[in-house]
């Protein structure tokens, strides 16, 4: 796996940062909008993973305007890309109100013609590290 050129590494996380501004607006479909048809996704309030678009929109619908996050960053972002298909993943620290919550978060994304749509996400809680 490679590094991504610059020009892709912005054309990702360009993708992940407008759908993430919208999720924190309580609106999913900035991502349902970039994933492809046979996406799967790991969440770790779930039991089980989701697979395909139609499960995950039913999913994020049920959350649509229950997400409010004053602010956030994306911290360490890593694009690496293998063929067709490009890895991002990052860190990710959310804030709302006086609450923080840190995320492991990995994306991975197909070139499908000429837009890069997501294939598989899996999201992660980070555990408070003492010290930290």
């Amino acid at each position: 796996m490679n590094t991504a050129s610059s020009s892709l590494v912005v054309t990702i996380l360009d993708l992940e940062r407008a759908a993430l501004d919208r999720w924190g607006r309580g609106d999913p479909s900035g991502f349902l909008e970039i994933c492809a048809p046979e996406v799967s996704y790991f969440d770790p309030f779930l039991a089980q993973r989701i697979e395909g678009l139609p499960a995950l929109s039913t999913y994020y619908e049920s959350l649509r305007g229950q997400v409010k996050i004053d602010r956030d960053e994306l911290l360490a972002p890593l694009v690496q890309v293998a063929g067709e298909a490009a890895v991002l993943s990052f860190n990710y620290v959310a804030y709302t109100g006086v609450k923080c919550l840190r995320w492991h978060c990995t994306e991975v994304y197909r070139q499908i013609g000429e837009a890069w749509r997501i294939v598989h996400t899996h999201w992660s809680l980070l555990a408070e590290v003492p010290g930290s």
